[in-house]
């Protein structure tokens, strides 16, 4: 039976698994990558093998996905291993840039490797779908939260705004500077109260992408598989796999990846976007006015499916650990506070099916990276959700939601605190 991604019999993985194991557990694991991404890549392997194979778990709840996320949380909440270990992961994830690494691969890759007119179609459709997620999700979880007794205007600031605010840092952390600084109240405080809603948001968008993959397999009319919109095709990577792969276009495909990533963040030191979005709009400006050469946006696009392959459960390892605080999902379980929560991403995901549909888009497809990448925790959100929905060539498009429409946000927020 093979492991999952690492391709081997558990005869040869288990003596590879046992050695990192004694090493992270008697705190002996080397510092930095090594230690670091052996420890992701060996325990990404076990969990997403028990995701996938656990009834139930892997038709309902994300599959190996969620279990990696969530098992490797666990690990820190019941500090399983010595906290060095966990704090060299973080800072691997973190400082280390592994997460942008990870994410500038995928970027890039996708959106060059996708086709010129279904990128030039979409992005002209793809913000009304956005827009029709976020009105939904703050009026319906408005009127339920008026029905609960817990406010129809608190139950949109410290529940919706923040869930559909693309995540901590570019979402919770400025909102909690507006709010205090408009109501004259302690960010820290409000802070508090948003953290919960973030995270537990964040578990429910993994749970209900896999839950529309499961969807998608039973009605396949309302899915494409992974294509945006009904009326073109997505040759996304496809067609680079079929030809010989060579090594070096690897190689050639990574330092073409980190260049738009380094360009993103020289443009956000003019211009007051997030780095990421920069990004984004970078190479869909190469991509849409042909300014490269097809052999280097194949070489992008096989960067792109290398990296996908082999470091997602990997990635997902280190999300749990870094980003994902179980103490505050756990803390956040009460009744109202739940029902709330799960208002706000199923009028995100219901809001962008309806006006998906009307513009064209697939249902799964539109409610998955307009809706679910709006509702979740960001970055690491945005890849959480596509691998458990199976769709992670979307990511041009969910971190579109996750940027763009998190700044969408924070200016829809600065207007609504003063009228209501």
């Amino acid at each position: 039976m093979d492991l999952i991604f690492l391709k081997m019999d558990l005869k040869h993985f288990l003596p590879i698994f046992i050695i990192t194991f004694i090493a992270a557990y008697f705190n002996y694991l080397p510092k930095g990558i090594i230690g670091a991404l052996s420890f992701m890549m060996l325990f990404g392997a076990i969990l997403e093998f028990i995701g996938n194979e656990t009834p139930i778990v892997k038709d309902y709840f994300g599959g190996g996905a969620i279990v990696a996320i969530f098992g490797s949380a666990a690990f820190v909440y019941y500090n399983f291993f010595p906290k060095e270990v966990f704090s060299n992961i973080s800072t691997f994830m973190k400082s280390g840039g592994f997460l942008d690494f990870y994410i500038a691969a995928l970027i890039v890759g996708s959106i060059l490797g996708m086709k010129r007119q279904l990128l030039i179609k979409a992005a002209l459709k793809y913000l009304p779908v956005i827009i029709g997620g976020v009105v939904l999700a703050l009026g319906l979880t408005g009127i339920v939260g008026m029905l609960l007794g817990y406010g129809f205007v608190k139950a949109v600031f410290f529940i919706a705004i923040p869930i559909m605010g693309g995540g901590m840092g570019a979402g919770a952390v400025p909102l909690a500077q507006i709010f205090g600084q408009s109501l004259h109240k302690d960010p820290t405080e409000l802070l508090a109260v948003m953290i919960p809603a973030v995270a537990l948001g964040n578990a429910m968008a993994i749970v209900m992408g896999a839950f529309l993959n499961k969807l998608g397999k039973k009605y396949p009319n309302l899915s494409g598989e992974g294509k945006l919109l009904k009326n073109l095709e997505n040759v996304s990577q496809e067609k680079s796999i079929e030809k010989k792969l060579e090594i070096k276009e690897l190689g050639t495909g990574m330092v073409i990846a980190l260049s738009f990533f380094i360009l993103g963040k020289l443009l956000s030191i003019f211009i007051p976007i997030h780095p990421y979005a920069l990004m984004i709009l970078s190479v869909a400006f190469v991509k849409v006015f042909n300014l490269m050469d097809n052999k280097f946006e194949e070489c992008a696009a096989k960067w792109y499916e290398f990296v996908s392959k082999n470091f997602t459960p990997a990635l997902l390892v280190g999300i749990g650990i870094s980003y994902t605080n179980l103490s505050q999902v756990i803390d956040a379980f009460s009744f109202t506070y739940f029902i709330l929560v799960l208002t706000t991403i199923l009028g995100a995901l219901i809001g962008t099916a309806i006006m998906g549909h009307l513009l064209g888009f697939y249902i799964i497809e539109a409610s998955i990276t307009a809706g679910l990448c709006m509702a979740n925790m960001g970055g690491t959100g945005d890849i959480a959700v596509l691998s458990g929905a199976n769709r992670m060539e979307l990511m041009p498009f969910s971190q579109i939601s996750s940027r763009l429409g998190g700044t969408f946000m924070l200016i829809l927020t600065s207007l609504l605190i003063g009228i209501l």
